[in-house]
């Protein structure tokens, strides 16, 4: 099998998995603002989530020649190593109770604030069990710092949220009254006619106008006005929390650090862990979804498994991130093997990524506030700092 032996390799594949994690909720908030359940969404996600685990593992799992140290991924299916592939399996459960925690929170408080919060929890948690756990592989004078960073930034990212709720709100007081009745009852805005033809016309709302986030409320899948945006931030602190646990759990099926195994069998390798990992993330999204499809939260409309099936709207998008997410994770846990666990967790620096997908497609911030503005980028340079400190503590495993 294939072994990232080197910090600058490790590195390497901390930043792809970076750009990949980054990108993955953006494809999903886009199809949940075009209307799509997002049921359907994760559904179509979770196959190919899965299918990149499997993927990895017939390929970097199987390169190159096997031996007792360090068998093949097909050599350790057979082996006695159920107590790392537990670990493994639980590390895939709590990652996908956040994933779905997430796309809910989502649209009510929005893509960046969603992955600052969760992520600097992550790291806060994650992080410092992570450094234990590798036997303090990576310097703790750089680490820890980089740990304050993300935890200022998870502050920064509740003003930031904070400040735009009250821009938005000023913006939607501004409106005359019957422009707030659209409001109440989730309809279009009122079309202009055009006098000298007869016809009517429609005109697009500007981005980060009060009519764009009636518009926008008018056709995405959750609706969100008059709903508390506490339902929001509890479901980041949830999801937080969730994926603070995934790679902990990922590192005891790696390296067996509470010694569960029995003498001579060998530690799973990233590429078998991943393959469990994945399997039990697949499990649980397919039985949560499809109950959320009969048995809907937040209003949603109710679904079927037939209305999944011949729903293709955006299909090919949700595949896509879940191609994102399943090979991003896998770089993630790759590097991790390499550098450490905790270093690796500066990919939790992804909101960096979402933000930018945020601001550019979806005019998150725009029109907003000088107070936003300044919120917003200290945001995201305590960010910048924070995964340039995070990398630079990278250590180096001893096999």
């Amino acid at each position: 099998m294939y072994v990232v032996d080197s910090r600058g390799g490790a590195i390497a594949c901390m930043m792809l998995a970076l750009l990949f994690l980054g990108t993955w909720p953006a494809i999903l908030t886009l199809l949940e603002r075009r209307g799509r359940l997002p049921q359907h969404t994760y559904l179509d996600y979770t196959i190919t989530n899965l299918l990149a685990a499997v993927i990895i593992a017939f390929t970097f799992g199987e390169l190159g020649h096997t031996n007792d140290d360090k068998p093949n991924f097909l050599v350790q299916l057979s082996q006695n190593n159920w107590p790392s592939v537990l670990f493994a399996m639980a590390g895939g459960v709590v990652l996908s109770l956040g994933n779905l925690s997430t796309q809910y929170a989502w649209a009510f408080v929005g893509l960046s604030v969603t992955e600052v919060i969760t992520s600097s929890i992550t790291v806060v948690i994650g992080t410092t069990l992570n450094y234990f756990l590798d036997d303090k592989i990576n310097r703790a004078e750089i680490l820890f710092p980089g740990v304050a960073c993300f935890l200022i930034a998870v502050c920064l990212g509740s003003f930031v949220h904070a400040s735009n709720a009250k821009d938005n709100k000023t913006k939607l007081e501004r409106l005359g009254a019957g422009e707030k009745g659209v409001i109440s009852n989730g309809s279009n805005p009122i079309p202009k006619k055009d006098l000298e033809n007869g016809s009517v016309k429609v005109e697009k709302a500007k981005v980060g106008t009060a009519s764009f986030l009636i518009e926008l409320e008018s056709r995405r899948a959750i609706k969100v006005f008059g709903k508390s945006t506490l339902i929001g931030l509890s479901m980041c602190f949830f999801a937080g929390v969730c994926f603070s646990l995934f790679s902990p759990a990922f590192n005891l099926a790696t390296n067996d650090q509470w010694n569960t195994l029995d003498d001579g069998v060998p530690h799973l390798s990233v590429y078998t862990a991943f393959f469990y990992f994945s399997c039990s993330c697949f499990v649980i999204a397919i039985i949560l979804n499809i109950t959320f499809l009969y048995r809907p939260a937040f209003n949603l409309p109710r679904s079927s498994i037939k209305a999944y099936l011949n729903d293709w709207d955006g299909r090919g998008w949700a595949f896509l991130a879940g191609f994102l997410c399943g090979f991003g994770n896998g770089l993630q846990f790759m590097g991790g093997q390499a550098a450490g666990y905790a270093a690796a967790d500066a990919v939790q620096a992804l909101p960096l990524v979402s933000t930018f997908w945020g601001v550019l497609f979806f005019g998150e911030y725009r029109k907003s506030s000088r107070r936003t503005y300044v919120f917003l980028v200290g945001m995201l340079s305590m960010f910048i700092v924070a995964v340039g400190v995070l990398m630079a503590s990278s250590g180096h495993r001893k096999h």
